[in-house]
């Protein structure tokens, strides 16, 4: 990509606080960004072949929508914590592994998507974050859902196209859920804890793809309560 072409979008985020630039095969993260540092609130470039995230995106201070989506991440830097105003962050189709520590800083995060990278394991440093509406780690490897999650404060999870086997109960303790997609995975209905539909504020649960009958989840302890908050919520949209 020429130089010239990447002054224009430069030229245009100065005046926007948008910089956007897809689907270029960029090898990395453009250095010009820097001194933008301060006034951009939107960066997107998704589809390129960005391998390292720099470690000076801390200094990108008034950033509130980051997405690196279908990249080549692997890992990020820890000065990603230092972006306090960060409202959304999507890294969906990368190969990331785990998460800095730091992540668990990000204040005023929203919405984290890491839908189709390569965790084994759930992320544990989110239960910091406490405006977190919607966290996406759906078509990773993760196999089991750990106690840990009782402190996050979600509304949506979703762990569609996973290897899940397990479920902690203490899922249910989340106080803000809401939704929760584990769509096909490989979970036996004796592993789906019954608090969930008894104890949680759960009023979508999608099972479709496991290793049961999804009409035999009816017979479950509590799912007449379950039955309860759905039909309610489904009442407030329609």
């Amino acid at each position: 990509m020429g130089n010239s072409a990447l002054k224009a979008h430069l030229e245009t985020a100065q005046k926007t606080g948008v910089f956007q630039l897809t689907g270029k095969g960029l090898p990395e993260f453009p250095e010009e960004l820097q001194k933008l540092a301060g006034n951009l609130r939107t960066v997107d470039l998704s589809n390129n072949k960005i391998e390292v995230l720099p470690s000076f995106i801390g200094s990108f201070l008034q950033l509130k929508s980051l997405s690196i989506n279908c990249n080549k991440l692997t890992s990020l830097p820890d000065e990603i914590g230092k972006l306090k105003k960060l409202e959304t962050l999507n890294l969906n189709g990368n190969q990331l592994k785990q998460l800095p520590a730091s992540l668990g800083q990000l204040s005023a995060l929203r919405a984290l998507s890491l839908s189709g990278n390569h965790f084994r394991e759930f992320p544990s440093c989110l239960g910091t974050l406490r405006h977190l509406d919607l966290l996406d780690l759906s078509k990773n490897h993760i196999s089991v859902v750990p106690a840990e999650v009782s402190s996050l404060q979600v509304i949506e999870i979703n762990l569609n196209q996973n290897q899940l086997s397990a479920v902690a109960p203490e899922l249910s303790c989340c106080p803000r859920l809401k939704v929760l997609r584990l769509e096909e995975n490989c979970l036996e209905l004796s592993a789906i804890p019954v608090s969930i539909f008894t104890d949680s504020q759960v009023s979508l649960i999608s099972l479709e793809g496991n290793l049961f009958e999804v009409k035999k989840v009816r017979d479950l302890e509590g799912y007449d309560k379950y039955m309860e908050r759905f039909t309610a919520t489904k009442k407030k949209f329609t």
